[in-house]
């Protein structure tokens, strides 16, 4: 197994990423839109969700594949993201057919980040909508990560989040990708310093390549938790989509999603607590051709989990320090950490 061309979420075949962002506001939203409908599933294991048209993607219901995910800041005002990506797509002729009308099938999910620096002062109606339907407009194959789109203010326990993305091309020819937005109550990286819990599934240098902390923290165990003794403990949420090019059905695009939190689990310390949301969203855009044996599975979901590891430490690896900002880039931090 190897990192795609880009490694990138977009390395899928048939799928682009858009952002958009509201510096001043310090929030944004990211849209993965498909060029083609993919099928589409969800897996939420975080306590604290914030979603849209997730009920739709159970396996035994009705519509099969969808025109776009998307991941938001702004808690449920966030969600009225999907509503600007809706009219985007509406205007490009996209969307499940009803009679002579098409209905954009677009799921979405939020984090919170309303306390994080940024001037929540918007006045009558939040900037969602409007930045939903700009990153629409901004979908590309290339895109940018870290403080970008849905992580523009996502914050972890220890440093900033942010955006981030990865890819993994499998020996039998299949690609899959991650795209995650990081704002998790946990921590991304060991005790106090600044190496990575993902560190062991590294590609090359992709998030500072410093491996593991030599000698490993005797305090690392313990729990590094977004502001524990401060009155902003539900400001968190990581959200993510896991794609592949391989054909699968409706159940193995869940079981996928299922595998993905492993990712989770590998990257952050703790995750899928009740103050987070964490969620991932799976897509199969089919383009490769190649169905998926059960034992071929095995190595797809294995697959999964480590490159949404990866995603979620790129993520905050990007991350760029702001005016305001709560936390600092881990960029910034004393680079001898």
């Amino acid at each position: 197994m190897r990192p795609g061309p880009k490694n990138s979420i977009t390395d899928v075949e048939g799928l682009r990423v858009g952002n958009a962002e509201d510096h001043r506001l310090k929030s944004g939203v990211s849209v993965v839109l498909c060029d083609q409908p993919a099928v589409a599933a969800v897996q939420v294991l975080g306590g604290a969700p914030g979603t849209r048209e997730t009920d739709l993607l159970d396996p035994h219901n009705t519509v099969q594949t969808v025109d776009a995910v998307v991941l938001s800041g702004g808690s449920a005002y966030g969600l009225d993201a999907a509503s600007g990506v809706q009219a985007g797509l509406r205007e490009m002729g996209r969307g499940f057919a009803v009679g002579p009308l098409r209905i954009p099938i677009v799921p979405a999910a939020i984090l919170f980040d309303l306390i994080n620096g940024g001037d929540k002062d918007w006045g009558r109606y939040p900037h969602y909508r409007e930045l939903g339907y700009q990153a629409v407009q901004a979908a590309s194959e290339d895109f940018m990560t870290g403080t970008a789109g849905a992580g523009t203010g996502a914050l972890t326990a220890t440093f900033k989040g942010g955006l981030g993305t990865a890819s993994t091309v499998m020996d039998n020819g299949i690609t899959i990708g991650a795209l995650v937005a990081v704002n998790a109550l946990g921590s991304a990286t060991i005790g106090d310093t600044r190496h990575f819990w993902a560190a062991p599934f590294e590609e090359g240098v992709e998030f500072g390549g410093l491996g593991m902390p030599q000698p490993f923290p005797q305090d690392a165990r313990e729990l590094r938790i977004k502001f524990r003794t401060g009155q902003r403990e539900t400001q968190n949420t990581t959200i993510a989509v896991i794609a592949t090019d391989a054909v699968l059905t409706k159940a193995e695009a869940k079981r996928l999603a299922i595998s993905a939190h492993d990712g989770f689990s590998r990257a952050l310390w703790p995750s899928h607590t009740p103050l987070d949301g964490d969620l991932v969203f799976a897509l199969a855009t089919g383009t490769n051709g190649k169905t998926v044996s059960v034992q071929d599975f095995i190595d797809l979901g294995a697959a999964a989990a480590s490159t949404m590891a990866r995603a979620i430490a790129r993520g905050i690896h990007d991350a760029t320090a702001a005016e305001n900002d709560l936390l600092p880039a881990w960029s910034t931090r004393d680079s001898a950490t």
